[in-house]
């Protein structure tokens, strides 16, 4: 399987796990850190890198908006983890993908909502990742 069809099949698993409407699309873009930091800064007031943003459309209909990855941090977060550079990268597809659709991890009940989400699309894309990081 390509990587091209690995991020895919687990934006697929994340959609699917949270029971999106059929039809949604949405883009994925993988850059680098200086990228992620500039967007961090910029909109989430956060002068620093991050492995992973998303920004909704923001307009109604079938294209949700786009998942942003760092790929170094990514790379540099599977080493420490000690999983494959493609499952920390399924992963963050995978959270990016729930934030889009609305989830997220603010509060303790909206956390455990999002890494069970996380945890079953995860398990559909069979990684060596059995749920997100605490």
């Amino acid at each position: 399987m390509t990587r091209a069809a690995a991020l895919r099949s687990a934006a697929r698993a994340a959609l699917d796990a949270a029971r999106a409407q059929p039809g949604i699309s949405l883009g994925i873009v993988v850059t680098g850190d200086v990228a992620l930091r500039r967007l961090n800064r910029d909109f989430a007031g956060v002068d620093a890198p991050t492995d992973v943003l998303s920004f909704e459309s923001g307009e109604p209909g079938e294209y949700l908006g786009e998942v942003i990855i760092s790929a170094p941090r990514a790379r540099a977060q599977a080493k420490r983890a000690g999983h494959p550079f493609i499952d920390e990268m399924r992963l963050l597809v995978i959270h990016g993908v729930l934030h889009l659709l609305g989830y997220d991890h603010d509060t303790p009940g909206r956390k455990k909502r999002m890494w069970a989400a996380q945890a079953k699309a995860l398990l559909t894309v069979k990684t060596s990742i059995e749920g997100p990081a605490e």
